[in-house]
């Protein structure tokens, strides 16, 4: 398995999980019990699936192996494997975040205009 994922978060639960210390999740998250979470491989669907129209986004960078037994790799979309953290998710965990759109389409669009992350 790999050692990051991504998750795509709202800007504004973002910056109050960087003010608590821990982001516990969407709505979707909360509702489902676990924090989703995207391999890199998973991500582009995430995005066009569950995101696509949205503005106001961070992509977060998440190291895995600073999350213990809480996470755990469950079959999803098409059987494959995602990562599910079943805790809050400390913000410690984040490697990098970048603010971001996802259009119409479900593309993802950095507001920086750069591309290739991740």
């Amino acid at each position: 398995m790999t050692e990051v994922a991504w998750k795509l978060v709202d800007r504004a639960e973002w910056a109050a999980a960087r003010a608590s210390g821990a982001y516990a999740g969407s709505a979707v998250d909360l509702a489902d019990g676990y924090i989703h979470l995207s391999g890199a491989e998973q991500l582009a669907e995430t995005a066009r699936r569950h995101y696509a129209g949205r503005t106001g986004l961070m992509l977060v960078a998440v190291d895995l192996r600073s999350l213990g037994d809480h996470l755990k790799w469950e079959a999803s979309r098409g059987g494959a494997l995602f990562p599910h953290l079943y805790a809050p998710l400390p913000v410690a965990a984040a490697t990098q975040e970048r603010p971001l759109s996802v259009d119409d389409e479900g593309i993802m669009q950095f507001d920086d205009g750069a591309a290739g992350w991740p």
